[in-house]
C-alpha cells in the first residue's frame, strides 16, 4: 500500500506531504482546485507520462515520492526479481525538471520508467478517464477478461505467443525461400551479383588510390614545372646545396676555437644531408610525372566501375561482408527445394499447434465469461442496477481453411462486452447504450471484480461518481467502503456520499495572494469532514439543517464500517 506521498513543484503545489489509510482515502476539493495534480502525482509514480508543463512555473525541478509497504513475501518476491529489496518498505522517487528530463528511483537505485510502470502495475490499480474510454474500445475486451482469468490465461497466452514467434519465423524464411520459380530466379540475380563483385576484386583503399592518380595525371605539367624549379633552386648552379656546402666550409677554419662556431657547422651539415634527401626525393617524383593517356583512361574507367558498385551494393569498405552474405543465401537456395518443403511442413506445423492452443484458450474464456458475467452482475445488483443484463460476445472461431492470417499472439478470439441496463431493453454493445453514471457503475464492478482477483493492494478512483447521485451515490460509496476492507483505495470525488466514507480525507484548496496562485492540500479532522461534506451537498449556506443532514450522513457511514467490521470479525 501507499503510506504517504511527497511532492514538490508539481503543477501549482509547490510543497506538499500526505500520509494515507490502508482503507478508503477521499480526495475532494471545489472545482478547479487542482485535484488532478494530486492524481496527477500519483500517476507519475506509476510510471505515468512526465510533461515539463507540468512543472511549476518558475521552478527549475521538482519531484515526487511516494513511500510504500508490502506485506505479501508473494509481492516482495516479485519485486526481488528486480533487484528491489523491499523488506524495510519501498521507495520510489520521480524527479523531473524544465527541459522534459525525469529521473525514476526505486530505494536509490537507477531504472527506467517502462520498468517503474511494470513494477506498479503489480500493485496499483487506477480507474480515470482513460479507462472509460478503454472501457468502450471492443478490442482490450478480450484482455480484460484475461486479467480477470489470471494465471491459467497467462500461461496459454505465454505459450501461444512463443509459438507464434516460431510460426512467424518459420513462414517468412520459407517465403524468401520461396516457390522453385522464384528461387531460381533468385538464384540468377545472386548468381550474377556474386560474379560482378568476385570478379571485380575491389582493394581497400582502390578508390582513394585512384582518385590521387587522376589528380595527379590532369595536373601534371603544373606538377613537373613545380617540382622542376625545386629541384633547380636545391641542387642547381648556385642552388641550396652548393650554398649549404659553402657555408660550411667557411666555418670550418674557426670550428676549433669555440663550441658555438662548432655546433653551427654540425647544423649546417646536417641541413644539406636534409636538403640532399629532399632533393633525391623530388627527382624520384619528377620520374613519376609523365603520365600516360591510356592510364588515365583506365583509372577513370575503373572509377566509374567501383562507383557503380556502390550504388548497386553500398559501402565497398562492407562489399566483402555482403559477398559472404550472398554466398550464404545462394548455398541455402541451391539445396532450395528440399529446404523449402522442409519449412512448409515445418510452419504447417506450428500453425496447427497455434490453432489447438487459440482453441483451448478459447474455451478457457468462454468458461470462465460465464463466471465473469455472474459475479459483474452481481456487484451491478449493489449498485442500483439489479435488472441489468451482461454478457460476453464471442465470435465463432475462423474456420480451419481460413486460419492463417486470423489470429495473433494473444489468440484468434474476437470478444465484446454487451450490456442491457434496464428490463425490456435489449444487449447492446457499451459504447451505444451506457450512461455517464452507468458507465461509472460498470466500471467500479469490473474493477471490484477483477481486484478481487488480479491480486492488486491499492485501487484509484478518479471521476468513479460522473454521472451520479442520490441513492446510487450511496450505493456506490458502500461499495467503495466494501472494496476498502480489503484494498486501499483512494478516490477523487464530489459527493457527499462518497466523501462521508473517508477513513482519511484530504481537501484541496487554490490560494492567490494576488500575485501568485498555488495549491494547497490540507488533511481534515472529523469537524473538517462534516464541513466538507455540507458544502459537497450545496446546502451549506441554504439550509440552517445542512450540517446536521452531514453529521447524520457521517454518522450513517460510521455505523455501516462498523456492521461491515462485525462482520469480517464473526467469519
Amino acid at each position: 500500500m501507499l503510506e504517504r506521498i511527497t511532492i514538490s513543484n508539481l503543477a501549482l503545489v509547490r510543497d506538499a506531504e500526505l500520509e494515507f489509510s490502508d482503507k478508503l482515502n477521499v480526495l475532494s476539493g471545489e472545482t478547479g482546485a487542482g485535484k488532478s495534480i494530486v492524481v496527477d502525482a500519483l500517476m507519475l509514480l506509476l510510471g505515468g507520462k512526465y510533461d515539463k508543463t507540468m512543472l511549476s512555473y518558475g521552478a527549475d525541478g521538482g519531484y515526487v515520492e511516494g513511500v510504500f509497504g508490502f506485506s505479501s513475501p508473494e509481492k516482495a518476491a516479485f519485486l526481488g526479481e528486480y533487484g528491489i529489496d523491499a523488506e524495510d518498505g519501498m521507495v520510489v522517487l520521480r524527479k523531473f525538471n524544465a527541459d522534459g528530463k525525469n529521473d525514476v528511483r526505486i530505494n536509490g537505485r537507477s531504472y527506467t520508467v517502462r520498468m517503474l510502470r511494470e513494477i506498479m502495475g503489480r500493485f496499483v490499480d487506477i480507474c480515470g478517464q482513460n479507462e472509460y474510454q478503454i472501457l468502450g474500445n471492443k478490442s482490450e475486451h478480450a484482455a480484460m477478461l484475461d486479467s480477470y482469468i489470471g494465471a491459467p490465461a497467462d500461461e496459454l497466452i505465454s505459450a501461444l505467443s512463443d509459438r507464434y514467434s516460431e510460426y512467424m519465423q518459420t513462414r517468412k524464411r520459407a517465403e524468401r525461400l520461396g516457390n522453385a520459380e522464384q528461387r531460381l530466379q533468385r538464384i540468377d540475380m545472386l548468381t550474377y551479383q556474386i560474379n560482378e563483385i568476385e570478379s571485380a576484386a575491389v582493394r581497400e583503399g582502390e578508390e582513394d588510390e585512384l582518385l590521387d592518380f587522376r589528380t595527379r595525371a590532369m595536373h601534371s605539367e603544373k606538377i613537373k614545372y613545380a617540382l622542376d624549379g625545386a629541384e633547380s633552386a636545391l641542387s642547381g648552379e648556385n642552388g641550396a646545396l652548393d650554398k649549404l656546402y659553402e657555408a660550411q666550409r667557411s666555418l670550418s677554419s674557426v670550428t676549433g676555437l669555440s663550441d658555438a662556431y662548432g655546433e653551427i657547422g654540425e647544423r649546417l651539415g646536417s641541413l644539406a644531408v636534409e636538403a640532399e634527401d629532399i632533393a633525391q626525393t623530388v627527382r624520384g617524383l619528377l620520374s613519376d610525372v609523365d603520365f600516360d593517356e591510356a592510364d588515365l583512361e583506365k583509372a577513370e574507367s575503373r572509377i566509374a566501375q567501383l562507383r557503380s558498385l556502390r550504388r548497386k551494393y553500398g559501402d565497398l569498405e562492407t562489399l566483402s561482408d555482403r559477398l559472404a552474405r550472398m554466398n550464404e543465401e545462394l548455398a541455402e537456395l541451391s539445396a532450395g527445394d528440399e529446404e523449402y518443403e522442409r519449412l512448409r511442413a515445418e510452419e504447417k506445423r506450428l500453425l496447427g499447434e497455434c490453432r489447438a492452443l487459440c482453441e483451448k484458450l478459447s474455451s478457457l474464456r468462454r468458461d470462465k465469461a460465464m463466471d465473469l458475467e455472474r459475479d459483474v452482475k452481481a456487484e451491478l445488483g449493489g449498485l442500483g442496477m439489479e435488472n441489468a443484463e451482461f454478457k460476453m460476445a464471442f465470435a465463432p472461431l475462423p474456420p480451419e481453411d481460413g486460419f492463417e492470417g486470423a489470429f495473433g499472439p494473444r489468440g484468434a478470439d474476437d470478444v465484446e462486452f454487451l450490456l442491457s441496463p434496464n428490463p425490456g431493453q435489449p444487449l447492446l454493445p457499451l459504447a451505444k447504450i451506457i450512461s455517464g453514471g452507468e458507465m461509472s457503475r460498470f466500471m467500479l464492478a469490473l474493477k471490484v471484480v477483477s481486484g478481487r482477483y488480479g491480486g492488486v493492494e491499492t485501487m484509484i478512483f478518479d471521476e468513479i461518481d460522473t454521472g451520479i447521485s442520490g441513492r446510487t451515490g450511496l450505493e456506490v460509496a458502500e461499495k467503495l467502503a466494501d472494496i476498502s476492507r480489503t484494498n486501499q483505495v483512494f478516490c477523487v470525488t464530489h459527493l457527499p456520499q462518497i466523501a462521508s466514507m473517508a477513513d482519511v480525507q484530504y481537501f484541496i484548496e487554490k490560494t492567490t495572494d494576488g500575485f501568485t496562485t498555488s495549491t494547497c492540500v490540507r488533511k481534515l479532522d472529523r469537524e473538517g469532514m462534516i464541513d466538507e461534506i455540507t458544502r459537497l451537498s450545496g446546502a451549506g449556506g441554504v439550509s440552517a439543517n445542512a450540517r446536521k443532514a452531514a453529521e447524520e450522513l457521517k454518522k450513517w457511514s460510521d455505523d455501516y464500517k462498523a456492521g461491515a467490521a462485525a462482520v469480517d470479525k464473526r467469519r
